[in-house]
C-alpha cells in the first residue's frame, strides 16, 4: 500500500492480466511511435484501454501510467477531465441529448425528460437496465444548424423530436441497424473507442458518409474564406415619386414636416 492525501491507505489497481497486455501491446506501441513526446500520447491511448473493458479502469490507468512514464495521479487527472472517458461501466450506446441554448428552446430538453421517462433513467449517465443504453445531456456539438441534436457513440442524429428519439433508442436496445443522420452505420462504444484512439474506421463507407455541417455553419465559412454570399432575392420594389414625403418612401420613420 501507499500513503497519500491526508494518511488514507490506497492500494493500487491491479495490473492487467497477461494475456490482456499482450493483446494491448502492439497497438501501444503503434500510438506511442507516433509522437515525438511520448506523454502526448496519453489521450489515444485512454481510448484503447476504454475499447478493452467499455470503461477507463484502474487496471488501464496504470498501464497507461506504466508505458508513459507518468504518475496515477497524472493519468487519473487527464481521464477525470474529459466527459468521452467513462470511469464506470456503461452501455452499449451513449446516448448523448443536447441540452445547450438552442438544442434546449428547439426542444432538447423535452426529448431528455422523454427519454428519461422512456427508458427508467433519472440519473445523468445512467444506463437502462438492459445495459444497452447510456443516457447523458451533453453540451454544445456544434451542430446547431440541426438543433435539437442527439448524439449516439459520437454521431449525429439531427432534427430530432421526442417521438423520433424514443424510436431511436427503440432500434438500438432491438439490434436493429441504426444509420445516423451524416455518417456511417452505427457501431458498439468498444468499438468506437477503438477508432478513437486512431485507428482505422472498420466500417464500410465511413468516410465517405461523413456528412457536412449545416447551410448556415458553411455560411460562416463562406465568409471567413472572403467569398462573397449569394444574392437574396427579394420582391421586386417600385420606386416611389421624387417628391414623395418622407412618411411615403418605403422604410421610413420620419414624421411629415410639422408633425409631433
Amino acid at each position: 500500500m501507499t500513503e497519500i492525501g491526508l494518511g488514507m491507505p490506497q492500494v493500487p489497481p491491479p495490473d492487467y492480466p497477461a494475456e490482456v497486455r499482450a493483446r494491448l501491446e502492439p497497438d501501444a506501441k503503434e500510438i506511442i511511435a507516433r509522437y515525438p513526446d511520448s506523454r502526448s500520447a496519453l489521450l489515444p491511448l485512454l481510448h484503447l484501454v476504454q475499447s478493452e473493458e467499455g470503461y477507463v479502469t484502474g487496471s488501464g490507468m496504470r498501464y497507461c501510467a506504466e508505458l508513459l512514464g507518468l504518475t496515477m495521479a497524472e493519468v487519473t487527472a487527464v481521464a477525470s477531465f474529459y466527459t468521452m472517458y467513462r470511469r464506470e461501466p456503461g452501455g452499449d450506446y451513449q446516448v448523448g441529448v443536447c441540452t445547450n441554448t438552442l438544442c434546449a428552446v428547439m426542444g432538447g430538453d423535452a426529448i431528455l425528460k422523454t427519454l428519461q421517462d422512456h427508458l427508467d433513467i433519472h440519473a445523468n449517465g445512467g444506463t437502462s437496465a438492459d445495459g444497452k443504453i447510456t443516457l447523458e445531456h451533453v453540451e454544445c456539438n456544434a451542430a446547431c444548424d440541426f438543433a435539437p441534436v442527439v448524439m449516439v457513440n459520437w454521431e449525429f442524429f439531427d432534427n430530432q423530436t421526442p417521438h423520433s428519439a424514443v424510436a431511436l433508442v427503440d432500434g438500438l436496445r432491438a439490434g436493429h441497424p441504426v444509420n445516423p443522420t451524416r455518417g456511417a452505420r452505427l457501431c458498439g462504444f468498444r468499438e468506437t473507442a477503438r477508432i478513437l484512439a486512431g485507428f482505422p474506421d472498420p466500417r464500410p463507407g465511413a468516410v465517405e458518409e461523413s456528412g457536412s455541417a449545416g447551410p448556415a455553419s458553411l455560411t460562416g465559412l463562406r465568409l471567413a474564406r472572403g467569398e462573397r454570399p449569394s444574392p437574396r432575392v427579394g420582391p421586386p420594389r417600385t420606386a416611389p415619386p421624387a417628391d414623395a414625403s418622407p412618411r411615403e418612401r418605403p422604410g421610413s420613420d420620419s414624421p411629415e414636416e410639422g408633425e409631433g
